[in-house]
């Protein structure tokens, strides 16, 4: 589906407006800005887009809190310092394709709609790629993909960033291979059960991830690393 962006409606009207409005300001300021999310452009995207719009039915006053928010379906929408650090550290330029991997609700895909010249949003849920589309419907920047996450969509290689929005224990080939040589990479990477914000680059002889924060972020299906038999 391809949808762009006006402000979306929100999820919850009967939500006090001006209330979540100070929230959402409020998370910028204590939340976002003291802890390195520094580029200009992703503290106004996310000053700007409507968090609660990308969340269930009920949930808007979670929206603003610096905790993962249930979705269902056993996953949940990313914490939001996690998220402003994984954008902020993929040095995002208004030209970038990206490649978004748990497009959730569609919150981080209408952010990156924000700052980028086109976003490829992949989401293995039916349920929350359901509730991504009706959120997401007009924006013409995004394009969503129901799949599995770890196959992200080749047929749309290849991209200039490759964004994890969630913690995962490997980064398949599958994925890095989507990347062009030069291209970026940012996701949580989960090391002997530190979870650890990661960014590196794509070149012509391989890819590495370098973690710069520990801060957690939501588990991810489908990155686990097969298990070694020990005697």
């Amino acid at each position: 589906m391809t949808s762009t962006a006006s402000q979306p409606i929100l999820s919850n009207p009967s939500s006090g407006h001006t209330d979540l409005e100070a929230m959402r300001h409020a998370m910028v300021a204590s939340q976002l800005r003291p802890n390195a999310v520094n580029d200009p452009r992703v503290v106004a995207a996310m000053d700007r887009v409507l968090r609660e719009a990308y969340l269930p039915a009920g949930a808007a006053e979670l929206a603003y809190r610096d905790t993962a928010v249930p979705l269902g379906h056993g996953r949940f929408q990313n914490v939001p310092i996690a998220t402003g650090r994984l954008l902020t550290e993929a040095y995002l330029q208004p030209t970038d394709r990206v490649l978004l991997i748990g497009a959730a609700g569609g919150y981080t895909a209408a952010v990156l709609a924000q700052l980028v010249a086109s976003v490829v949003a992949v989401e293995s849920d039916a349920g929350l790629a359901s509730m991504a589309r009706a959120a997401l419907a007009g924006m013409a920047s995004v394009t969503l993909v129901e799949g599995p996450l770890e196959a992200g969509h080749a047929a749309g290689a290849p991209y200039d960033v490759l964004i994890i929005d969630g913690s995962v224990e490997q980064v398949p080939e599958a994925l890095v291979s989507q990347v062009h040589p030069g291209g970026r990479a940012v996701a949580g990477i989960i090391d002997r059960g530190v979870t650890r914000l990661s960014s590196g680059r794509r070149t012509a002889g391989g890819f590495g991830l370098v973690g710069f924060a520990d801060i957690e972020c939501v588990a991810l299906p489908g990155f686990s690393k097969p298990k070694t038999f020990s005697f």
